[in-house]
């Protein structure tokens, strides 16, 4: 054993970290609070329990040094701890922000034995059978698949119909996100919500799921997934209930079988955007999970960035030390993100650009009458409202550009200087 010095005889109070053994010699380690995560060799998990316990660094170093054969400079790890926030320093852990706009605290509200029975064997057997009716009558029925000129507008009146359809759109993704949320609170952790954008045209909801980083890698699938599970039942009970009116065996009021339309839209076209696992949504989570991934996506960004911008000494650095399974993964992933590109036009070519055309020829029509018109203001005032979700994403993503601009610029200016 080595001699250790008075510094090391020392207790080391820790914040309730969470650790997970994540196989290949590593474990996952944590604040719950905070949502920061980072992977550790085993032996630095050895010392972490051993602090946690109260023992001291002295004696948490002879437990590493058993553990790995050799001395462990434990003083050197704790200032690590230190660094990233898992040291209890009197102060109350704040989660960390990964949204814009984001709830400050984790949500429980809801008991886990109350909804554990949705997210067992019985409940995901039906959700998969919800998954598969719905793929079988898109097939089978193709008359059934949205039509993105007509089943987004509600009434004739298409102003009316886009106002409409935001309430719908917003109770989707509501759905979506609550199913996130109880699966997670079926384990036992907590969520919070939060609003993002993506591919700069699109805000996004979404559910901050860190916490489930703190059970172990098989847990994870079921509120990684819960979103989407809710998607299909949605879908599959809307389906259930057009087929027959689409065969004539029942005949409500237009309205409801229009209403159902509109809803089949909305969730269909929330449903295959988190199939796009380049825009890290809920399948991209589930793929890191699977492939045992740290930070693919920005590996994959400094990849990208190699291949067509270079890269910063920094940077270069960044990805030489990068972990091994994020760079076998990004090799490919960059490619993935690549082509995704396409796949995201194609998604906005069939949902948004015959909704957006169909509401601005109907506009247009109403606004030649002139300000002197009633048709005029409520063509005006109902059209910009139901396209000011798809103009803002953009205009924040210029704003932020411009505001990274001048950074950059100065950056340069100082480099060529020196």
């Amino acid at each position: 054993m080595t001699e250790v010095s008075d510094a090391t005889r020392v207790t080391v109070r820790l914040r309730p970290l969470s650790m997970v053994d994540e196989g290949d010699g590593e474990v996952l380690v944590g604040d719950p609070e905070s949502g920061e995560f980072i992977a550790i060799p085993k032996v630095g998990g050895v010392v972490i329990e051993a602090l946690l316990r109260g023992a001291t660094m002295a004696e948490a170093a002879q437990e590493a040094e058993r553990f790995a054969g050799e001395p462990v400079d434990v003083p050197s790890f704790v200032e690590t701890l230190r660094e990233l926030g898992y040291v209890d320093d009197g102060e109350r852990s704040e989660p960390s922000r990964s949204a814009p706009i984001q709830g400050r605290r984790w949500l429980s509200g809801v008991r886990q034995e109350t909804v554990r029975p949705f997210f067992g064997r019985v409940a995901w057997t039906c959700y998969a059978v919800c998954a598969v009716f719905t793929i079988a009558v898109f097939v089978l029925r193709p008359s059934l698949f949205p039509n993105p000129t007509k089943d987004p507008f509600v009434t004739d009146d298409l102003g009316l119909g886009a106002l409409i359809l935001i309430p719908i759109t917003l109770a989707s993704v509501a759905s979506h996100e609550v199913g996130h949320w109880l699966a997670a609170r079926a384990l036992g952790v907590r969520a919070r919500f939060g609003v993002d954008r993506r591919a700069m045209v699109l805000l996004v909801f979404e559910t901050d799921l860190t916490q489930v980083w703190t059970v172990p890698k098989r847990r994870r699938y079921s509120p990684l997934l819960a979103g989407i599970a809710f998607d299909f039942v949605l879908l599959a009970v809307a389906l259930a209930l057009r087929l027959p009116i689409s065969t004539g065996a029942l005949s409500p009021p237009v309205v409801v079988d229009q209403l159902l339309a509109t809803w089949i839209f909305a969730k269909l076209g929330g449903l295959l955007w988190q199939c796009m696992v380049f825009l890290r949504t809920d399948l991209y989570a589930v793929l890191v999970n699977v492939l045992g991934c740290r930070n693919l996506w920005e590996v994959s960004n400094l990849m990208l960035r190699r291949r067509f911008r270079g890269l910063t000494a920094e940077q270069a650095d960044e990805l030489a030390e990068a972990h091994p399974k994020d760079l076998r993964a990004a090799r490919w992933f960059q490619w993935v993100r690549m082509v995704g590109t396409l796949l995201v036009l194609a998604w906005a070519g069939f949902f948004l650009v015959p909704y957006v055309w169909e509401l601005l020829r109907w506009a247009g029509a109403r606004l030649v009458d002139g300000p002197g018109a009633g048709v005029f203001w409520w063509a005006l005032v109902s059209t910009v409202a139901a396209l000011a979700r798809l103009v803002l994403p953009v205009v924040l993503s210029i704003r932020e550009l411009a505001t990274r601009l001048p950074v950059r610029r100065a950056t340069t200016e100082g480099g060529d200087e020196t």
